[in-house]
C-alpha cells in the first residue's frame, strides 16, 4: 500500500509527486476535512434523530436489530 497526498478539486484529483504504475492499480481516496456532502436522496446524519427515531419504535414489539439484519439478507 502507498499514501501519497493530493488536492481534490472540481472532480479531479491531483496527487503532489509523481507516480507511474505499469498496470492500472485501485486507489482508495479519503477525504481528511470534514465535508457535507449530498447523495441521490438528499439526506445526511443531521437528518436523523435518536429521540425521534425512539419516538416512531415506541410500539414496535420486536428485536429492531434482528429485523435490519433479515432485510438486509434479503437484499444479497
Amino acid at each position: 500500500m502507498l499514501a501519497v497526498n493530493g488536492i481534490y478539486q472540481n472532480g479531479y484529483v491531483k496527487i503532489d509527486k509523481d507516480i507511474s504504475f505499469k498496470n492500472p492499480v485501485k486507489v482508495i481516496i479519503t477525504f481528511i476535512e470534514e465535508i457535507e456532502t449530498t447523495s441521490d436522496s438528499d439526506l445526511s446524519l443531521a437528518d436523523f434523530s435518536f429521540s425521534e427515531s425512539k419516538k416512531l419504535l415506541s410500539e414496535y414489539k420486536g428485536s429492531f436489530s434482528d429485523s435490519v439484519i433479515e432485510e438486509r439478507r434479503k437484499e444479497l
